[in-house]
């Protein structure tokens, strides 16, 4: 089969949610079929990009996108009802490449992430199109409108109003649906929104291996790219407030914020007790130097690949329900949950002085991961879409 994946961003380094499910999906595409991958970039591209997703698929091509028109893009938006990220990415030019690289690959199926792509398809009906919602944006927009400074929260909202009634209006162009989790296909106001597939996220559990003599330096680790609000928020919310009530029962804690892209309110937590990394070129030594992974996220929606990759390392996760309620109830058993920042962290006491429930729930979580989360396994049931008849 010959498969067109558009993206709006270029899939590695893999310090995003997107890029993480994009290039996992691509390299397992890759082995059974034929594969375009094109992508469009509003960033300067990493210089071994092109080098390892070369080596992955037959043809690729990355289209930059124009900042001055993304300006004037963002202009015209405040006259539209379409999201602001869908005009952020839509450009003419880029359109004009797109259509020509579909044309001249001629695909048996076009497979586009986000909805900030559609725009660039939806039109094309003589190609069978798959849409990846990926997450209910307008949920995690919602959320965050919720906790966000006083002047920015309108435009928040507006831009999670444009985005339920778009989320609507796009499923009409595409054959095919997919989304994270079943938590994120019920936030899809779309008569249709069973058809929707559900096409979890995976863990290179071959790669996120526990070691056999760990070594453990730090008692909490909280991890992913620290310029996305949700955990920013959650880092602010852990180290500010969490981490000092653990303190005065455990007063030597430490913790280990990891993540590419600290914002300054990141930046800022640094201190003796706790550590800001930035980017790792090895994620996985924050996870093995580190005894229990904290997530207390409050905002954002979506499966979290932070909680696979911990839970594969055969660390104990403690998070709040909004993150473990898109994980499969076997796996959400393998977590200790609490929302408020006080149970958080009588939580995260107790674990820190219960060795054996600690061991127990890691090896819970990775025999989860290993029966629920396996790339291979979820990238099969995006291609059995393709072979089922069209609606």
């Amino acid at each position: 089969m010959k498969v067109f994946v558009l993206l709006s961003r270029v899939p590695y380094p893999l310090e995003k949610g997107d890029k993480l499910r994009a290039f996992h999906q691509v390299r397992e595409l890759s082995k059974k079929h034929e594969v375009y991958l094109c992508c469009l970039t509003d960033q300067p591209v990493d210089s071994r990009a092109k080098e390892v997703l070369s080596a992955m698929v037959a043809h690729l091509r990355i289209i930059p996108l124009r900042k001055s028109l993304i300006a004037l893009r963002m202009l015209r938006a405040l006259f539209s009802d379409r999201p602001f990220q869908v005009h952020y990415f839509l450009q003419a030019g880029a359109r004009r490449e797109v259509k020509g690289a579909i044309d001249s690959f001629g695909p048996d199926q076009i497979y586009c992430q986000l909805v900030r792509c559609s725009e660039y398809v939806k039109h094309l009906y003589a190609y069978p199109k798959t849409l990846d919602y990926m997450d209910a944006l307008n949920a995690g927009l919602r959320r965050r409108a919720e906790i966000a400074p006083w002047f920015l929260r309108p435009f928040i909202r507006e831009e999670a109003r444009r985005m339920v009634a778009y989320e609507n209006l796009i499923f009409e162009y595409f054959d095919h649906h997919t989304i994270i989790s079943e938590q994120d296909r019920q936030l899809i106001y779309h008569p249709a929104q069973h058809t929707i597939t559900v096409v979890p996220n995976g863990a290179d559990a071959a790669w996120f291996a526990p070691d056999a003599q760990p070594i453990k330096d730090t008692e909490l680790v909280f991890t992913g790219n620290m310029s996305y609000p949700p955990n920013v928020n959650g880092a602010v919310l852990l180290a500010r407030d969490i981490l000092p009530m653990i303190a005065r029962e455990i007063p030597d804690v430490r913790l280990r914020i990891a993540g590419a892209n600290p914002t300054a309110a990141v930046r800022a937590l640094q201190s003796p007790q706790v550590e800001v990394t930035g980017w790792l070129d090895d994620m996985r030594d924050a996870y093995r130097r580190s005894r229990i992974f904290i997530a207390p996220m409050r905002i954002g929606s979506g499966l979290q690949n932070k909680l696979l990759e911990a839970m594969s390392m055969e660390l104990p996760c403690l998070t709040t329900t909004l993150a473990a309620q898109a994980m499969p109830p076997e796996a959400r058993e393998c977590l200790v949950i609490a929302d408020e920042p006080a149970d958080l962290a009588s939580e995260a006491v107790r674990l820190l002085r219960n060795e054996d429930e600690c061991r127990s729930r890691g090896k819970a979580g990775r025999a989860a991961i290993l029966r629920h989360f396996d790339w291979q396994a979820t990238t099969h049931i995006l291609e059995s879409l393709w072979t089922s008849p069209r609606t």
